[in-house]
């Protein structure tokens, strides 16, 4: 059996491998049809159009009519397939550098220590609160006791692939003692190992959408499998320890005082390279 399963294994690493050859061939040479990859990839047709069927599936490509130039021919024209946003996306980008860089300049533009720490501060709250306008109604139109879930689907529309799950109490307890929030996927990951912040003012968020204190548990920008942040089950309820990260609701007039000095540091080096 321990055979048959790294046998497996060894496949679907294979085919998975085949299918990143498949989308990158496209990248590099644009939509392009069955025909097209089967013979820059020394695959059959077949095996395109299987690896093809997965990547429709996942959201990677997508099948498109092909253009014709000139006379057409008799019959349908072959589907070309191109590569989504998302496809895109699943490829090295230099997203994630010019969003440090961004931050290292709000930083530096605001004094550097403490006022720029704080100035990233602002910044990152800005960004989530913007977040927490679209969930607001989702929340708010749930069940108390479902607020928690209706928080993770609308991550989940914006790619975070959050889930729930209760979390335990102690040894005897008829209920749990809360629930875990999990985010399986973190779009700014990379960036967070530098400026934690991030990860801060998305907790602060949820403490406010969800009416209560929550404890950020783990987290993927520190080398987590997960980020998980505990809510819970009642509303005044804090776990006290110095091992677990608490969370508020953001102070706004920290955010507009921070901004001001974005804004008036921006203002000073206006026509200066900052670096």
């Amino acid at each position: 059996m321990k055979n048959v399963g790294a046998a497996q294994e060894e496949q679907t690493t294979g085919e998975r491998s085949t299918r990143n050859r498949v989308a990158r061939s496209i990248l590099d040479h644009g939509p392009s049809t069955t025909a097209d990859l089967a013979e820059r990839l020394g695959l059959t047709q077949a095996a395109v159009r299987r690896h093809l069927d997965h990547l429709v599936a996942e959201n990677i490509v997508e099948p498109r009519e092909q253009r014709v130039y000139g006379a057409r021919t008799r019959g349908r024209p072959a589907k070309a397939f191109a590569l989504t946003d998302c496809g895109r996306d699943a490829f090295d980008q230099a997203y994630d550098q010019i969003a440090a860089d961004a931050l290292r300049w709000i930083a530096q533009s605001a004094g550097g220590g403490e006022t720029g720490d704080a100035a990233v501060t602002a910044f990152a709250r800005a960004r989530v609160a913007k977040q927490a306008d679209r969930y607001r109604a989702a929340v708010d139109a749930a069940e108390p006791a479902q607020r928690t879930q209706a928080l993770a689907r609308a991550l989940s529309e914006d790619g975070y692939a959050a889930t729930t799950r209760s979390a335990s109490a102690a040894a005897g307890a008829r209920e749990p003692a809360g629930e875990q929030l999990c985010q399986h996927h973190c779009p700014v990951a990379h960036i967070a190992e530098e400026f934690p912040q991030l990860c801060e003012a998305e907790a602060e968020v949820f403490s406010h959408l969800l009416g209560t204190h929550v404890q950020r548990l783990a987290t993927i920008a520190h080398g987590d499998g997960v980020c998980t942040t505990y809510i819970p089950r009642h509303p005044h309820h804090q776990q006290v320890g110095s091992a677990v990260r608490s969370s508020t609701a953001p102070d706004t007039s920290t955010a507009v005082n921070t901004t001001t000095a974005v804004n008036n540091a921006s203002a000073s080096t206006a026509g200066r390279n900052p670096a």
